[in-house]
C-alpha cells in the first residue's frame, strides 16, 4: 500500500483528474511535522486532502443541506433476521447500499445454494461484504484505486494544523472525547455494530456487522456535520485490487462506522475520477445527488452498476437531435429494471434487462430494492425466437403486441431476414390478410419462428430485499419469497395499484407472482 505522500506532477491536474487538492498547510508542513501527522495517523494514514469545489458541487450540488447529510450518516449492517442483508436506516443512500447488496448476492448464489443462506457466519458475511466493494471498485479504476477514510481523531489535525484551525475543527465536530464517545448498545436508534464502529481505535476491534433491523438513525443525533466530515478526509492510493481487499481486511470499521457508506461512495467517484465522470455524464451542471431529496441520479446508479457515470439506461449511445445520449455499453453483470419505464419516463435496454447474473436493482421513484434468484436460466443465452420477440418490441412502442405494417422490412433488417421489397411485399399481405395496416406479434412469430423453444422456465422462484426495516414485515429486513408463473397469453395487464408488478412486468410481460404470505413486498 502507498500512501499518498509523493509530490504530485501538478495540483491543477490532479484536481482536474480526481477533484482533490492536497492541503495547504500540510503541503508546507515541516518534514518533522509530517512525521509526527503520519504518526497520529495510523488508521487513515493517507495524506491530508481538501474535496475541490467542481468535486463538491458535481456530488451535492451548490450546498450540503444538514438533513440530508444527516441521512447519509450510515454505515454498512447487516440484519440480525437476514445475515447477508445489509440495513438502510434513512432514504437516500439506497443508490450506494442496493448496488452493494446486488454484487454481494451475485457473490453469493455462485458459491452458497440460497437455502444456505440463513446459516452465513459473521466472518462470511464481512468477506462478502468487502468482495462487493471490490468488485464495484474494479469496475471503476481508471489508474489508481483510491481509498478515501477519515482521520483517527483531531489530534491529527492539531498536528498539522495551526491552533486556531485545530480549534475551529474541535468546535466543529463537539470535541474528540464526544465524536468518538462510544454509545450505549441499547440507544435508541443504535445497535451494537454502530457501538462498535464510532470508536474502532477505542474499543480495540472491528465493529460487528450483524447488525440490528431496528431502529432509525433519525432518532439518533450525529454529531458529524458536512463541514467535519470534509476536514477529516484521507486517502490511499493502491495499485492492485488485492491490496484494496486487504485494506478493508484489516480496516473494515472504514465500511461499518457512522460515515461508512459516505466513504464508500466518495472512494467510487475518486477511484473514478472527476475528469473521467464528467465525460460520461450528459449535464455536468446536474448534481450526482438531489440537493432537497438526498437520492442519486442515474448516472450515480449506473456508475455503482457498471462503472460508467452514462444517464441512461438504454443500450449503447442513441443520436437525438445531433446530440449523442450514453447508455449502457454492454452487458451487466447485475440487472436493472424500473417501474418507471412502464410510465413511459426511461426505456430499460437489453443489456440491463438481461444480466451475466439472476440479479436485478429495482427502481420506483423514490427508492432501489434488489431482486433475484437461484434460477440461472433467467440469464442464460436468448434463442432465435426470443431475439425475435425483443426486436419486435423494439418497433412495438406502446407495447400493444403489434405494429404497423410499414414497419416490417425494418424489422426484418434488424432480424438480418430476407427484406427485399417484392418478398417483405408478399409477407405484408399474408400477415395482414384484411388489410388493417398491423402486424401482430404472434402472427409474425408463427410466421417466422413457428418452433420457437423458451430459455426461460414457465415457473422459478424469485426473492426480493428491501433494505428499509419498515417496508419489511414486523420491520424485519429479510428476503421476501415468492413463486413466479410465466402465462401463455403476450397480453400486459397494467395495474397502478401493484408497482411490484408493473415492475417485474418490463421484463417478464406476462409474468404473475404469487408471494409468501400473500403480502407484495414494497418497493418503496
Amino acid at each position: 500500500m502507498e500512501e499518498n505522500l509523493a509530490p504530485a506532477p501538478g495540483v491543477a491536474a490532479t484536481v482536474a483528474e480526481t477533484g482533490i487538492a492536497q492541503d495547504e498547510a500540510e503541503a508546507g508542513t515541516s518534514g518533522a511535522a509530517l512525521a509526527g501527522s503520519a504518526a497520529a495517523a495510523d488508521t487513515a494514514g493517507g495524506a491530508s486532502q481538501t474535496v475541490s469545489k467542481m468535486f463538491f458541487t458535481l456530488l451535492w450540488g451548490s450546498k450540503i443541506k444538514p438533513d440530508v447529510f444527516r441521512r447519509w450518516l450510515q454505515g454498512f449492517s447487516f440484519s440480525e433476521h437476514e445475515p447477508s442483508a445489509l440495513v438502510q436506516r434513512d432514504g437516500g443512500p439506497c443508490c450506494v447500499i442496493a448496488p452493494v447488496q446486488a454484487y454481494l448476492l451475485k457473490i453469493l448464489l455462485t458459491e452458497t445454494s440460497e437455502p444456505g443462506f440463513r446459516d452465513l457466519t459473521v466472518d462470511k458475511c464481512r468477506t462478502l461484504l468487502i468482495q462487493a466493494v471490490c468488485q464495484i471498485l474494479m469496475k471503476c479504476k481508471t489508474d489508481v484505486y483510491r481509498i478515501v477514510t477519515l482521520a483517527d481523531g483531531v489530534g491529527e489535525e492539531a498536528a498539522a494544523s495551526p491552533p486556531a484551525e485545530a480549534a475551529a475543527s474541535a468546535e466543529a465536530c463537539s470535541s474528540s472525547s464526544e465524536v468518538l464517545q462510544e454509545p450505549a448498545p441499547d440507544a435508541p436508534g443504535m445497535d451494537v455494530a454502530d457501538a462498535a464502529c464510532m470508536a474502532p481505535a477505542q474499543t480495540g476491534s472491528v465493529a460487528s456487522t450483524s447488525g440490528s433491523s431496528g431502529g432509525g438513525s433519525s432518532s439518533n443525533a450525529s454529531r458529524w456535520t458536512s463541514d467535519a466530515f470534509h476536514e477529516r478526509i484521507r486517502f490511499h492510493e493502491l495499485q492492485q485490487i488485492e491490496d484494496v481487499q486487504k485494506f478493508y481486511m484489516e480496516h473494515l470499521h472504514v465500511l461499518t462506522d457512522e460515515c461508512g457508506v459516505l466513504l464508500l461512495l466518495y472512494t467510487v467517484l475518486q477511484t473514478k475520477g472527476l475528469e473521467h465522470i464528467l465525460s460520461e455524464m450528459s449535464d455536468p451542471t446536474e448534481s450526482l445527488i438531489h440537493d432537497t431529496y438526498g437520492c442519486g441520479s442515474q448516472a450515480l446508479i449506473n456508475l455503482m452498476l457498471t462503472g460508467r457515470a452514462v444517464p441512461h439506461v438504454w443500450d449503447n449511445d442513441q443520436d437525438v437531435g445531433g446530440m449523442t445520449l450514453k447508455g449502457i455499453s454492454q452487458q451487466s453483470d447485475v440487472g436493472f429494471i424500473t417501474v418507471m419505464e412502464q410510465l413511459q419516463y426511461c426505456t430499460v435496454g437489453f443489456f440491463y434487462k438481461n444480466p451475466k447474473n439472476p440479479v436485478w436493482v429495482m427502481g420506483s421513484d423514490t427508492h432501489l430494492t434488489v431482486l433475484f434468484s437461484s434460477e440461472t436460466r433467467l440469464v442464460s443465452p436468448e434463442t432465435p425466437g426470443e431475439v425475435a420477440r425483443r426486436v419486435f418490441r423494439q418497433f412495438d412502442a406502446d407495447g400493444s403486441n403489434f405494429i404497423p405494417a410499414a414497419l416490417l422490412q425494418d424489422v426484418l433488417c434488424a432480424l438480418e431476414l430476407v427484406s427485399e421489397p417484392e418478398y417483405v411485399d408478399l409477407m405484408r399481405s399474408r400477415l395482414d390478410p384484411e388489410n388493417l395496416g398491423i402486424i401482430l406479434l404472434n402472427a409474425f412469430m408463427n410466421e417466422f419462428f413457428p418452433d420457437e423453444k423458451k430459455s426461460t422456465p414457465d415457473t422459478f422462484d424469485l426473492l426480493h430485499y428491501n433494505g428499509i426495516p419498515h417496508s419489511n414485515c414486523a420491520n424485519h429486513v429479510q428476503y421476501h419469497r415468492g413463486q413466479a408463473v410465466l402465462l401463455e397469453s403476450d397480453v400486459r395487464m397494467f395495474n397502478p395499484s401493484d408497482p411490484m408488478l408493473t415492475c417485474l412486468q418490463t421484463k417478464w410481460p406476462s409474468i404473475e407472482v404469487n408471494w409468501a404470505g400473500n403480502r407484495t413486498p414494497s418497493l418503496n
